[in-house]
């Protein structure tokens, strides 16, 4: 499993954190994992505010970075920016869902 291109770097911004995390986002089997982890979350985000129940949110966090993983662990073979970089990783993670809503991707 090859390290993330982010590992070792410093970014200082978000713009230009999101071209190194889609070069990690090359495989379009990763990409769908990402993007149902992420429609998983927000389906559970709204069963918790409907529910008025946070453990959907838990729930919707580990079944969302557990598709995403996946993703990463079986198609990209590289590590998740999530452990480097995990707040920019998880913005990141919005903007490339929202690309992919809008075929920009």
């Amino acid at each position: 499993m090859s390290g993330s291109g982010a590992a070792d770097r410093k970014f200082n911004s978000l713009a230009e954190f999101y071209p190194v995390y889609l070069s990690e986002h090359r495989d379009s089997r990763c990409r769908t994992a990402h993007f149902l982890g992420s429609t998983l979350g927000l389906v559970c985000l709204c069963f918790a505010l409907l529910e008025r129940n946070l453990s959907f949110v838990l729930l919707g966090l580990i079944g969302g970075y557990a598709c995403a993983w996946f993703g990463h662990y079986v198609f990209e073979k590289n590590r998740p920016a999530t452990f480097t970089h995990p707040w920019y990783s998880f913005l990141c993670d919005w903007l490339m869902y929202r690309d992919m809503w809008l075929n920009r991707l």
